[in-house]
């Protein structure tokens, strides 16, 4: 028995999210049918970040076990000649039998895209969050000062989420323009159910002027998810990689 990592890209688009559910196609149940069809044997795969429906990946993580004796670094090979186009390996190779992607230590990145002028561009619809009203990226910026580091995120986190504790650590933020598009970009140890996509609704209400920059640390200190904006749309997510320590 080996453990093979390995390192996955995805357009989330037609997908019901990562995780395995009785009604829908989802990323992990493709995996785990393609592998256990390659090998003959039932496979399940363990991902390091369950990204929700309609959320893109350029780099999660997954492992699952085998018997095979196919080396690990020719699994990408045979499984992007298997998969649906949406889905590509980017990365395969046997890891650690006790190497374990959600309990590791590790920092995700993640980049939430808005295209934001007058009238939408249809090819980017499905890769941002097309937003009308103009945005002020100097005062997104500046209210991200108040996000990074250890804090209760209690205020960030989606109605459903089942955790022991509401306490992260945010290691970097930027907010940049690039012509149309402004992008987010955060780095943490760990993130709540929506944590990413609630902090973006907050930052563009920032940035439009409905509040201060300096309203994200009362919106913080309150530990209240009705004190934070809305859950920015899921198209613009993308969980860019996974750092392990």
């Amino acid at each position: 028995m080996k453990r093979v990592g390995l390192v996955v890209a995805y357009d989330g688009t037609h997908y019901s999210g990562w995780q395995t559910q009785p009604n829908g196609t989802t990323i992990q149940g493709v995996l785990n049918d393609t592998l256990s069809e390659l090998l003959g044997e039932k496979i399940e795969t363990i991902g390091a970040s369950r990204t929700d429906a309609g959320v893109h990946a350029l780099g999660n993580v997954a492992v699952f076990d085998t018997e095979s004796r196919i080396p690990g670094e020719k699994f990408s090979y045979a499984l992007n000649q298997r998969l649906p186009e949406d889905i590509r390996i980017q990365l395969s190779e046997e890891v650690e039998p006790d190497f374990h992607p959600r309990y590791c230590d590790s920092e995700k990145t993640y980049e939430y895209r808005i295209l934001n002028r007058k009238f939408p561009v249809p090819t980017e619809r499905l890769y941002s969050y097309f937003y009308h009203y103009k945005l002020d990226v100097d005062k997104m910026k500046e209210a991200t000062s108040y996000l990074i580091g250890r804090h209760d995120f209690a205020s960030f986190c989606g109605s459903g989420a089942q955790v022991k504790t509401t306490i992260r650590t945010i290691t970097s933020m930027d907010v940049w323009r690039d012509g149309d598009m402004v992008t987010i970009r955060v780095s943490g140890t760990g993130f709540l159910y929506n944590m990413v996509r609630i902090i973006s609704g907050t930052l563009i209400e920032i940035g439009n002027g409905q509040y201060p920059p300096e309203r994200m640390d009362k919106i913080l200190k309150a530990g209240d998810r009705a004190a934070a904006g809305p859950t920015a749309p899921a198209q613009g997510l993308t969980l860019m990689g996974i750092e392990f320590f």
